[in-house]
């Protein structure tokens, strides 16, 4: 199962990000669970500095914008 985190304020961005994910991994058919972080210190945390991010099993994949499906997919797999 992958642990996938939205690292951001809740701004429209982190929430178009967190839909995206969710969708994309629907259709992968894969196994997950989702969070969306908000605490500032949590995402201090883990180094970044521009939101929304994207968290996959811990490790940051993307910070500041949002990735197209196929970058997605490529950090699910």
């Amino acid at each position: 199962m992958k642990k996938i985190e939205i690292l951001g304020t809740g701004c429209k961005k982190c929430n178009d990000l967190t839909e995206l994910t969710k969708k994309t991994a629907d259709s992968m058919q894969i196994e997950y669970e989702i969070e969306k972080v908000t605490d500032i210190l949590k995402i201090i945390e883990y180094g970044v500095v521009a939101t929304p991010s994207l968290v996959v099993d811990g490790e940051v994949k993307i910070s500041g914008k949002i990735p197209s499906v196929d970058d997605i997919k490529k950090y699910l797999s």
